[in-house]
């Protein structure tokens, strides 16, 4: 005998998006178990880190996440609906040995026709966000990023 698949009743992209906005907002641990309700089966999830496909690897990522930092919070400032898309502006604050961190960025979400999530795309700088933050390789990537800057020492393609 199949499974049967709980049916969910179709709802409105906007109120998919607030819903899931308010969902992470309010994300813990324990809350992870509700994440079939707001992501497509086959779900696509990206972000700087990882590329995975399914509820359960989309899970596995929060779950990494709630393991490896303290108290991680989201904050949904911005939300941009049309037709079956979003996109969501964030900030993403948690404490990282000690030190407390604010990382901002923006998830891009494709909805299917019950007002799941098909594909999410999260849009960040993990270079300002984590490299910079590490021992050994943050030095070099901040001493990078001031290089590459428009203003460091008058060097950029105006006066090249």
């Amino acid at each position: 005998m199949r499974a049967r698949r709980r049916l969910m009743p179709a709802r409105s992209t906007e109120a998919a998006v607030e819903a899931l906005a308010r969902f992470y907002e309010e994300l813990t641990p324990a809350a992870l178990a509700r994440l079939g309700e707001f992501y497509a089966v086959g779900a696509q999830f990206k972000d700087p880190f990882n590329e995975v496909a399914g509820v359960d690897a989309i899970r596995r990522i929060f779950a990494h996440m709630f393991a490896t930092v303290d108290a991680p919070r989201f904050t949904v400032d911005t939300t941009i609906v049309q037709g079956r898309q979003a996109m969501l502006g964030w900030a993403f604050r948690f404490g990282l040995r000690g030190r407390s961190v604010a990382i901002r960025g923006v998830s891009h979400l494709c909805f299917d026709g019950t007002g799941r999530v098909l594909r999410h795309v999260d849009y960040w700088d993990a270079a300002a966000g984590v490299y910079e933050r590490l021992p050994l390789i943050g030095a070099a990537c901040r001493l990078l990023r001031r290089r590459m800057a428009a203003g460091a020492a008058g060097r950029g393609p105006a006066s090249a």
